[in-house]
This record gives structure tokens, C-alpha cells and sequence, in this order.
């Protein structure tokens, strides 16, 4: 009946050979009248109803229907469904559609992550525009983490890195601005987060990188290119990334409603 059904049943058909037979689809079946339509179709070309309708309802009432025309209904989903309700001791959800719509799910985490690892750290500025939440911030605030935590939750994330002394990027202002979101940290934590990277990569000491007046240059750098901007601004320090992540979510959605 529906695209699940018409699956198998072309699986079934192509073991026999020039079987030629017709499938008919009809998917999205909710209402009694569309069965009686569905059994009338049946009737009228002498064909066999093959069906996976999840609702109990709903698949009673085609059997009855089809036990009163006399056609074949073959259920392909009910004993399964039964057995299911055996074993697991609950009871199914019966809401039809709800696989297409997990792994429609699935597809857009899927391109939401691959979105977010092309656009990382400044790559692909010329598609922001695609980006449901841009993040901004300067070196070491988290916008790597918190872009791949929002695209697992569906999010398509961007993140732009600020480089103090030099012009952030003109895509950057040319986005929504309800959409983006300024990163910022406690210049003291800023500072632990800048040397712990600079002894993994072997970094030279006593650089700007490191020092704790330039990381309270950054971070008012950062702060006028956000108020500049209009951007929102979430401070991350001590906040794991789940929160963080979810702070960002609700200043977009939350100004995206209001404007």
C-alpha cells in the first residue's frame, strides 16, 4: 500500500520472471474512507492489497473490509508488530510515518556535520549565508567544540575565528546578525586554555599567544566586533559545551521570534 509495502513487493516480484504485474502505491493512509478506496481498486483489477499499516484500528478495519470483498489483504507489519509487544512488554507508538521521519533526522545531522566541519575555523566564509548559527570569538573559546555539538543536534554551524589586528572577515557582517553568536571567556581561563595548547603543540614561550594583557585586549577586541556587528554574545566560562551549546540555540531562536 505504502512505500514500505512496495518494497518488498518488488523484491518479492523479481523472483518471477516477467511477472509484469502492476504496483499501485498509495501512501499517507489515515481514514477509513481511504481504505474502502483502497479495497474498491483492489476489486475492481483483481488485485492483492499488500500492507504495513502500523495503526491497530486501521488494520482491523482493512481486514474486515477486505474479508467482505473477498480480496487478499496480506499484513506485513501486524505480527511483527505483536510479536514486538510480546517481547518488549509495551506497546507500540502507532504513529505512521515515524521511520521516514527518524531518518529524515538521521539525513539533516548527517549534512549538518559535514556542513560544520567545511566550515571551521574560517573555511568556507563564502557560504555563511547557508549557516543556521555562525559562531565568532578568538582563539581557544570553544568554537570548534560547540559548532560540532550544535550540527549532532541538527544545527548547520559555522565559526569564524577574530584575530586581533586584523579585520574580521566581511561575510561575517554580511549574515543575518539574529543568527550569529559572539564567544567570549574569562581572560584568566582564556589564558590556562592558550598555554595548555601551547605545550601540546610545542609552541615557543613568552609570546603574545600567552600573554595575560593580550588576552584582555582580545577579548574587548572581540567584544567591539560583536557590538559592531549586533551579534549576541554567550560567555562560556566554567559552562560544559552541552550548556554553552544550548545558550547559543536559544539566543538565535529567541531573537529570530522577536525580530
Amino acid at each position: 500500500m505504502g512505500t514500505s509495502g512496495g518494497q518488498l513487493a518488488r523484491t518479492a516480484l523479481a523472483q518471477f520472471e516477467e511477472a509484469g504485474n502492476e504496483i499501485v502505491l498509495v501512501p499517507q493512509v489515515r481514514e477509513e474512507a481511504q481504505l474502502e478506496e483502497v479495497v474498491s481498486q483492489a476489486v475492481a483489477s483483481g488485485g492483492t492489497i499488500v500492507h504495513t499499516l502500523v495503526d491497530t484500528d486501521l488494520r482491523e478495519r482493512l481486514g474486515d473490509l477486505a474479508r467482505d470483498h473477498n480480496v487478499t489483504a496480506l499484513d506485513l507489519i501486524g505480527p511483527l508488530l505483536l510479536h514486538l509487544t510480546r517481547f518488549l512488554e509495551r506497546r507500540p507508538l502507532e504513529q505512521p510515518g515515524l521511520y521516514r521521519q527518524l531518518r529524515e533526522q538521521h539525513f539533516k545531522r548527517m549534512e549538518a556535520f559535514e556542513y560544520a566541519v567545511g566550515h571551521d575555523d574560517g573555511r568556507g566564509t563564502h557560504e555563511l549565508n547557508q549557516a543556521e548559527i555562525v559562531l565568532a570569538g578568538v582563539s581557544r573559546v570553544g568554537k570548534t567544540s560547540i559548532s560540532m555539538y550544535l550540527s549532532m543536534q541538527g544545527w548547520k554551524a559555522a565559526n569564524v575565528p577574530l584575530v586581533k589586528g586584523i579585520p574580521p572577515p566581511p561575510a561575517l557582517f554580511e549574515v543575518d546578525p539574529r543568527r550569529v553568536v559572539g564567544l567570549t571567556l574569562d581572560p584568566a581561563h582564556l589564558g590556562v586554555y592558550r598555554r595548555h595548547r601551547q605545550r601540546s603543540l610545542g609552541l615557543p614561550a613568552n609570546t603574545p599567544y600567552t600573554d595575560p594583557a593580550e588576552h584582555v585586549a582580545e577579548m574587548e577586541f572581540s567584544r567591539r566586533t560583536f557590538r559592531e556587528g549586533k551579534f549576541s554574545i554567550v560567555d562560556i566560562t566554567d559552562k560544559p559545551i552541552e550548556e554553552s551549546a544550548g545558550e547559543v540555540i536559544r539566543k538565535v531562536t529567541r531573537r529570530l521570534k522577536q525580530e
